[in-house]
């Protein structure tokens, strides 16, 4: 076989790198998403990169409704043990082609409306999913999170705003039923933690701005009632 030379010898590392492992993928949720409105991708990744930053050291953390998983590796980076569930089993089945050796995730099916996870953590995160949880239901949601953590646990929930549905797309609308504005999701929070910090969010960046001008929004919650 005819060796692959780049001009730039500091580049040679990554046709050594392909030849030796393969490129990654991105992951089934993802991969559509790179195709249709890459910067989107960009969106989603810092809210991981959020995560994983506030969460920065503990030893047990799990995800809930964690889609093809592509952005779990980046909160891996920043804790000891991370396990992440789908309701989904397709969703955890695809999650095959995309695990590390290096990274090493853990991905369970569970129904987190069914009962809590099957031991406590330290932290449970959350991110674009409640918004797709009936108002009937959200209670349980709540419950069975905090349910799967320990009493001194972080529990870390983001959603699109409700402000944000004007500019949202027919077929998200469709799927988001359940949308807050920051006040509302903030006082919702308090009824089962003391301390409840709100977060907004724009494209990429993470601010303490106006909650309604925010396209998105994440709570972070610690001290369980």
């Amino acid at each position: 076989m005819k060796k692959i030379s780049t001009k730039d010898p500091v580049n040679q590392s990554l046709v050594l790198s392909e030849t030796d492992r393969g490129l990654e993928k991105i992951g089934l949720m993802n991969s559509l998403t790179w195709h249709e409105d890459p910067k989107r991708l960009v969106f989603t990744l810092s809210r991981y990169k959020f995560v994983a930053k506030i969460l920065s050291g503990k030893n047990s953390v799990a995800e809930i409704g964690c889609g093809d998983g592509f952005g779990s590796r980046i909160v891996k980076q920043d804790v000891n043990q991370l396990i992440i569930t789908d309701y989904d089993p397709y969703f955890i089945k695809k999650f095959e082609d995309i695990a590390s050796e290096e990274w090493p995730i853990s991905a369970v099916e569970h129904n987190i409306l069914e009962g809590p996870l099957g031991q406590r953590f330290d932290a449970v995160y959350s991110l674009d999913v409640m918004e797709h949880v009936h108002s009937s239901n959200e209670y349980t949601f709540i419950k069975n999170i905090i349910d799967s953590v320990k009493k001194t646990g972080v529990v870390i929930i983001g959603m699109p705003s409700l402000e944000s549905q004007a500019y949202a797309s027919p077929e998200s609308k469709e799927g988001h039923v359940n949308c807050k504005s920051g006040k509302d999701f903030k006082s919702l929070m308090e009824g089962f933690f003391h301390n409840v910090f709100l977060f907004s969010m724009n494209d990429e960046v993470v601010h303490t701005g106006f909650e309604k001008m925010a396209h998105y929004l994440i709570v972070v919650c610690t001290f369980k009632k």
